[in-house]
């Protein structure tokens, strides 16, 4: 059965956005040890989830990296995974999505995830949509947690869990630190 993986950035103060909204995230501690990290994870995956909002906002960026001469070989290698990868896009309000290999899926979130997770394949992974994965952490249906934690306070923004209806018992399956003090954690359920 493959499990659904989600794999976002978080400040030490447990924020996966800073007070500026989507996409204040310039305080993640990246480097090139936190990009082999962000490969091996998506090796493990060929489905990738996002909400409205996010998929939006990677469909306005990664096509343009390939022709973009200032992309660096990290940015080019993900964006060539990204476009040959499936994408399935939970929006309400969204009447199409246009990015090559997408789905969208308008209505019964949880019967549609657990379908998902019955098909062969790899894992499926949420790639940031920080709001969409509170609600699919209220209906209890990630498997792995896969955060990198970076060693900075930025005092308020988004929270990693927010409005979580019940306790959900986890268990730590990996943890690595890297070059930049930064820390990766694996929790399943």
């Amino acid at each position: 059965m493959r499990k659904l993986v989600l794999f976002l950035h978080a400040s030490l103060d447990g924020f996966v956005e800073g007070p500026n909204g989507e996409m204040d995230i310039g305080w993640v501690s990246y480097d090139a040890d936190l990009e082999n990290y962000a490969k091996e994870v998506l090796s493990t995956a060929d489905t990738v989830i996002w909400g409205r909002g996010t998929y939006q906002m990677m469909h306005s960026y990664w096509p343009s990296i390939p022709s973009n001469p200032s992309s660096s070989q990290h940015e080019r290698n993900h964006a060539e995974w990204i476009e040959k990868t499936t994408k399935i896009v939970f929006s309400t309000t969204l009447e199409k999505v246009e990015w090559n290999n997408s789905r969208l899926v308008k209505e019964d979130i949880e019967k549609e995830i657990n379908n998902l997770k019955q098909q062969p394949g790899k894992d499926m992974v949420i790639l940031g949509s920080p709001r969409f994965a509170h609600h699919l952490m209220q209906l209890d249906l990630i498997d792995e947690y896969k955060i990198t934690v970076s060693p900075v306070l930025i005092g308020k923004g988004l929270p990693l869990f927010q409005d979580l209806k019940e306790q959900i018992n986890l268990k730590l399956i990996e943890n690595k630190t890297f070059d930049s003090g930064a820390i990766g954690l694996v929790y399943r359920r």
